[in-house]
């Protein structure tokens, strides 16, 4: 192993979106997956990705070589997951893109408050996964503690200055369209300026019951008008549907 190869990140790279412009808003990007991820929501779409793994030189090594190719043509780089924030080694590795004059996007579920403060000098922009309301947030997540953690992240957040969103996925299975009215008023309450609502996709899901059709589920008019009667609580609310 080289010197240069001893300070290198070892990240566990699951995939690469060479270039995006629909995960960091407003900018040309490509993102990073990294393999692992704690949690196991059962609308999951993509459980190949949640088994950790140790990551190799070479992995990174190879993600490096791509940047160099594309400095000046791309503008940020995004890690998303998994649950990237579960990797020691992000922070080096964010640092690194920001030398390579890039900006440095992040999609989280907050559940590692203490590793996201650690990457605070080197974000741009966050995407926040909110997964549900406080008293559910552990039982759509499939793990206890989680709720708190991610309370953390969204103070830190919150008290950056970095510009953040964020998104809730909706699976009619873990909501009903109350359960997302409070959320979003709460997160209105809290100060979160921009809001997005996905509505999951049942094709490829980690759970066999969120795979099968809500029969109690709202009509689209219905959350149409949800969406329309929220609006005016955010500087930007998005419906993805």
């Amino acid at each position: 192993m080289s010197r240069d190869d001893s300070r290198r990140p070892r990240l566990p790279v699951a995939g690469l979106t060479p270039m995006t412009t629909l995960d960091y808003p407003d900018h040309l990007a490509c993102v990073v997956f990294l393999q692992g991820c704690p949690l196991r929501c059962g609308y999951c779409h993509n459980p190949q990705m949640l088994a950790p793994r140790r990551g190799e030189v070479r992995e990174w090594a190879g993600i490096e070589r791509f940047l160099q190719r594309r400095r000046g043509l791309l503008e940020g780089v995004v890690f998303s997951g998994g649950e990237p924030t579960l990797h020691v080694d992000l922070p080096a590795a964010a640092a690194r893109v920001r030398a390579l004059g890039f900006k440095v996007g992040l999609h989280t579920a907050g559940v590692y408050p203490r590793r996201l403060s650690e990457m605070l000098p080197y974000l741009d922009w966050v995407g926040l996964d909110v997964k549900g309301p406080g008293a559910r947030f552990d039982a759509i997540v499939g793990r206890p503690g989680m709720a708190d953690a991610h309370a953390k992240s969204l103070a830190l957040l919150l008290d950056s200055g970095i510009p953040f969103e964020c998104r809730t996925t909706v699976h009619w299975r873990d909501f009903d369209l109350a359960d997302l009215n409070r959320l979003a008023l709460d997160l209105a309450e809290q100060g979160v300026a921009r809001y997005a609502i996905q509505v999951a996709r049942t094709g490829q899901c980690l759970g066999e019951a969120h795979a099968r059709p809500v029969t109690t589920a709202p009509t689209t008019a219905e959350l149409h008008d949800l969406v329309k009667s929220l609006q005016p609580l955010f500087r930007r609310l998005e419906l993805r549907e």
